[in-house]
C-alpha cells in the first residue's frame, strides 16, 4: 500500500509534522510511493532536502536508516562487514574441539554479521525510509553499489547467500550537485530540484516552527535572509539558520529587524567572515 492517498494527502501529512511542501514536491513525493521508485533530491545546501527524507518517515511513521556518503565510503562501510575479532575468538574456543569446517559454519553466521545502513534497510520488516545522503560526495564505485541495489533491492552476501528485501523501503537519496551524478543512477529514480522558497513559503515555515514570533517580525526576517541570498556569498543562509534567526531574534525579545539587529545577530545567518563583509557593505551596517 502506497504511504500516500495523493499529493494533497502528502502535503496535509507533511505539514503536520512540520514539513511545508509546495506542489511539486507533495506530487513528486507521491508519486515515488505509488510507483516504489528511488526519489533523487538536488539542490543548494540548507534547502531542506534531508528535513524531506526525515519528514516522509515522520507523517508514515516509518523507520529512518540514514547512509551519509562521503569520499573514501566504501561497500563494508555501506553494506555490511564481519566482526572479525569475535570470529577469532571463537575460533580460538574451538579449535582443539572441531574442524575448520565446523568453525567456518559457525562463523559466518547472523550472529557474526555487522549490519551497515543499506543492508539494515533491506532487511527491515517494518515500514523504512532509506535515506542516502549527499550521494554526490561518495565515490563513482558507491554509485555503482547504489545502482545494484536499487535495481533489485537485494544483497547477496557469499557466505549466507542472497538477502531480498521483506518490504522495500521508500528510498530518498539527496545531493548537492557538487559533482554529477550517473545517467544509470538517474534512470533509476525520481527526481526533484529543490531551491530555497519563495519569501511566502518561507514565511509560512519559520511561523509553524517557531512559536510566538509575531508575523510581521517573520515577513521582516524573511525579507533579509531573501536579501542576502542574492548576494554573492560563499555559503548563503539555510532554511534551518533562518529558523534559528527567528528564534534568536524572539529569545532577545526585539519587535522589529532594524541595522543594529542585523548586525548584532549576523553571525546566526553567515558562517564565513567573507560572507560578514560583504553583508555589511551591500547592506550598510555598522561595525
Amino acid at each position: 500500500m502506497p504511504p500516500f492517498a495523493s499529493p494533497d494527502d502528502a502535503a496535509a501529512r507533511l505539514a503536520e509534522v512540520g514539513y511545508i511542501a509546495d506542489q511539486a514536491i507533495a506530487t513528486t513525493v507521491f508519486l515515488a510511493g505509488v510507483l516504489g521508485k528511488p526519489l533523487l533530491v538536488e539542490g543548494p545546501a540548507g534547502v531542506g532536502k534531508t528535513e524531506l527524507a526525515k519528514a516522509v518517515a515522520a507523517a508514515t511513521g516509518a523507520g529512518l536508516v540514514r547512509l551519509q556518503c562521503y569520499e573514501g565510503l566504501d561497500e563494508s562501510r555501506a553494506l555490511y562487514e564481519w566482526n572479525y575479532s569475535k570470529q577469532l575468538l571463537r575460533i580460538q574456543a574451538g579449535r582443539s574441539q572441531e574442524t575448520w569446517e565446523q568453525a567456518h559454519d559457525d562463523i559466518f553466521t547472523d550472529e557474526f554479521l555487522l549490519e551497515r545502513p543499506l543492508l539494515a534497510a533491506i532487511r527491515r520488516d517494518e515500514p523504512t525510509v532509506l535515506l542516502v545522503d549527499e550521494t554526490d560526495k561518495g565515490d563513482v564505485e558507491i554509485e555503482a553499489l547504489l545502482l545494484e541495489v536499487l535495481s533489485d533491492f537485494q544483497i547477496t552476501i557469499p557466505e549466507l547467500g542472497t538477502i531480498e528485501a521483506a518490504r522495500r523501503p521508500f528510498v530518498v537519496l539527496t545531493s548537492n550537485a557538487s559533482r554529477e551524478l550517473s545517467e544509470a543512477l538517474r534512470r533509476r529514480c525520481l527526481y526533484l530540484h529543490v531551491d530555497y522558497p519563495t519569501p511566502e513559503r518561507e514565511r509560512e515555515i519559520v511561523l509553524r516552527r517557531v512559536p510566538g514570533l509575531a508575523d510581521t517580525l517573520a515577513e521582516r526576517l524573511v525579507g533579509v535572509v531573501a536579501g542576502l541570498r542574492g548576494l554573492e556569498l560563499k555559503k548563503a543562509p539555510s532554511i534551518a539558520e533562518t529558523i534559528d534567526w527567528a528564534r534568536t531574534l524572539v529569545a532577545l525579545g526585539v519587535a522589529t529587524v532594524d541595522e543594529r539587529t542585523i548586525s548584532d545577530t549576523l553571525g546566526v545567518l553567515l558562517k564565513h567572515n567573507s560572507d560578514h563583509e560583504r553583508a555589511a557593505k551591500e547592506l550598510g551596517l555598522r561595525g
